[in-house]
């Protein structure tokens, strides 16, 4: 058996061996009053925002690959000590909780390594880079439920959402017939650099591809561009579909699609595509035809858009009895007319102390979190999917229960991760 035949074999049980065979640290009892010792892996951009979310807990440690960055963070947070390396972080013997705000392909290993050691954790979405960690990460979580989990899906927790959840369990537009969900963003294609620029004096480059493989440095893959290149990111899918897949998800309660196909331009091996339509099916409880959600990125829309009105980004839930339309802050049933002085259900779905608040609250008393990693590894897994079923060009038959595409081969090569030696999972 190879290296890549081994870890392909065994990256998706590797969690539950590793929980049967060793007892995961007990995390410390706090008051709601008491302050959390928090390290924050990750100081700039998203990774700032979630810092200014949490910084009245005690921020004892500090992670960044770039060393300026840390710095920066450190002015801010004087007393807490700093590392390039998250395993390094992890072993601050009285951290309490976990923020992991790095680039995609590290967020499996860091998560792990911090559930492992008894850390309560809020994982930036999606959850994982590929579907084998997202399983994985939900076994880990799942052997310890004592531990607080959150993925940064912050929208999540806005009123907005909460009151479209309750329009669609209320029936406001009957049951359900399909969804679409789309985001107009888009990113250019590109080819990997062929000048080899020296790193630049403040930045880990190495500690930043992590368990990804190898290549020289180059800006284009940094600061924000990472999420274009398919070793580090996974496109728009990756970037904005847990956030706007969510709302369906969360209001029809999906679990697993039955089929994944995608479309899009050709197949690149280094770059994700400029734009995407992938078409999942669920199994639907209210007859035995199978549920359809369709999501297009990079400007495509579906044919119902000239029939609503012209939103960028948006959920359009397709009813028996009208469509409601949604974003991140807006609502709408339609037709307009149709829904005149329409009364809307109670709110029933308590507003959320903001998405971080939430975690921090369940870190000390033990309350629930909405996004917690049994759901987001869920979500994740499906966007995940998407990108499996394009880049094999195959309509997958998906297999929930055992995690594998059961008609396609092919897909274990992008269902799972082959990592650099010392960054296993």
């Amino acid at each position: 058996m190879t290296r890549r035949q081994f870890l392909r074999a065994t990256s998706l049980a590797s969690a539950g061996a590793w929980v049967a065979g060793c007892q995961t640290p007990a995390a410390r009892k706090l008051s709601a009053n008491e302050k959390l010792n928090l390290g924050v892996i990750g100081t700039a951009n998203r990774a700032a925002q979630n810092l200014s979310q949490v910084a009245n807990e005690n921020i004892v440690a500090l992670c960044d690959v770039d060393d300026d960055l840390l710095s920066s963070a450190k002015q801010r947070f004087p007393r807490a000590r700093t590392y390039n390396d998250f395993h390094k972080l992890l072993e601050q013997p009285e951290l309490d909780a976990v923020m992991v705000c790095t680039a995609d392909h590290t967020h499996a290993v860091a998560t792990a390594a911090a559930l492992r050691l008894g850390k309560h954790v809020y994982c930036e979405k999606p959850l994982t880079h590929t579907v084998a960690e997202a399983r994985a990460i939900a076994n880990l979580a799942a052997a310890n439920k004592k531990l607080a989990t959150q993925m940064g899906t912050q929208i999540h927790a806005t009123d907005n959402y909460r009151r479209v959840v309750e329009l669609v369990r209320a029936g406001a537009i009957g049951h359900i017939l399909e969804c679409h969900v789309w985001c107009e963003k888009s990113l250019a294609n590109s080819r990997r650099p062929a000048d080899m620029p020296p790193v630049p004096p403040s930045l880990h480059w190495d500690l930043w591809l992590g368990p990804s493989p190898a290549r020289p440095y180059h800006p284009d893959y940094l600061p924000k561009t990472w999420r274009h290149w398919w070793d580090f990111g996974e496109g728009i899918l990756g970037d904005m579909a847990c956030h706007y897949m969510d709302l369906p998800f969360w209001a029809l309660n999906l679990d697993s699609p039955s089929t994944v196909e995608a479309e899009g331009p050709p197949v690149d091996p280094e770059t994700t595509p400029e734009w995407l339509i992938v078409r999942y099916q669920f199994p639907n409880p209210h007859g035995s035809k199978p549920f359809p959600l369709t999501w297009y990125d990079g400007g495509k829309r579906p044919a119902l858009a000239t029939k609503i009105p012209h939103w960028s980004n948006g959920v359009l839930f397709v009813g028996e009895k009208g469509m409601l339309l949604a974003d991140y802050s807006r609502r709408r049933l339609l037709p307009e007319a149709q829904f005149a002085g329409f009364e809307p259900p109670a709110p029933s779905i308590p507003s959320s102390p903001g998405h971080q608040a939430e975690w921090l609250l369940a870190c000390k008393t033990g309350s629930a979190t909405s996004c917690n990693f049994a759901y987001g590894s869920r979500l994740t897994e499906t966007v995940l999917l998407g990108n499996v079923a394009f880049r094999t060009g195959h309509k997958l038959d998906w297999d929930g229960a055992r995690g594998r595409a059961t008609n396609c081969p092919q897909a274990e090569n992008y269902l799972r991760t082959e990592y650099r030696t010392g960054w296993e999972l």
